[in-house]
């Protein structure tokens, strides 16, 4: 049978990928074909996925999904290309529509993406862009790939390098947020395991509370925050530390570090 979606790459993010496809419905696990190159890769998503089809070939399928790491990605493509897909995904880093079209022939259509790490549990923040062939149909296709396992966005390839600095690099900077909290908190007293628990709702709680209601982050931070109280004091450290400077300035450095990549 021909598979509905081949995923070049069988990678965290692949298997995210496929995971999330077969859980909300897009596809069941024999209509998916996954080419990963190691073969203790394959065994465990076999075993993980009964019924998915994994190999280490490339062979035709209704679309492509490319995942393989930045240094794979143009050997990968033009190895997709031998075969022949209509319409092709790429979620490879610094990788540009220009570079994949070139890869893989003027007879594919090609959409760019930028997801980001929480799409491992379903929760990932994507933006896409299409190429010179992308039609409305392919770049629906493509959001209803990356919509199994998040939210999706379209922009336009230019806008792909501040994404990539803002919410594909973004995980990294709430972790190093949460690391932070967990040390203040044993730095008061707190046991590491109760810090631990209560940064980890504090920000779950808070990032709910940010998406479910109507209010804008400044009004959220205000309701908290009484004059002359404890949220005063540690925010009025935050300030005179240069923090929300600090996290502009980190976007703007992995937006442009992302540009550079794509050179």
């Amino acid at each position: 049978m021909r598979p509905r979606l081949v995923v070049l790459g069988g990678g965290r993010m692949g298997e995210a990928l496929v995971a999330g496809l077969i859980a909300s419905g897009w596809a069941g696990a024999e209509a998916l074909l996954v080419v990963e190159e190691r073969a203790e890769q394959r065994l465990a998503l076999s075993e993980r996925h009964p019924g998915l089809v994994v190999s280490d070939a490339v062979t035709a399928g209704d679309g492509l999904v490319l995942a393989v790491k930045p240094t794979d990605a143009e050997r990968s493509a033009r190895a997709a290309t031998a075969v022949g897909f209509d319409r092709a995904l790429s979620i490879v880093a610094g990788a540009t529509l220009g570079q994949l079209e070139g890869w893989l022939g003027q007879r594919t259509a090609v959409v760019r993406a930028m997801p980001n790490t929480p799409a491992l549990i379903g929760a990932g923040a994507a933006a896409i862009a299409g190429g010179s062939g992308a039609d409305q149909a392919t770049l629906a296709w493509a959001e209803a790939i990356l919509g199994a396992v998040g939210t999706v966005t379209r922009v336009p390839e230019h806008l792909l390098d501040a994404v990539t600095g803002l919410s594909g690099s973004g995980p990294a900077y709430v972790c190093l947020v949460a690391e932070a909290l967990i040390e203040a908190g044993v730095l008061v007293g707190l046991p590491r395991e109760v810090s631990r628990s209560l940064v980890l709702q504090t920000l779950l709680g808070s990032a709910r509370l940010l998406a479910e209601s109507d209010q804008e982050p400044e009004a959220l931070r205000a309701a908290v925050t009484s004059a002359g109280g404890t949220t005063a004091a540690g925010l009025r450290v935050l300030e005179s530390r240069a923090t929300r400077s600090a996290f502009i300035e980190a976007v703007a450095a992995a937006a442009e570090r992302s540009r550079q990549l794509g050179e």
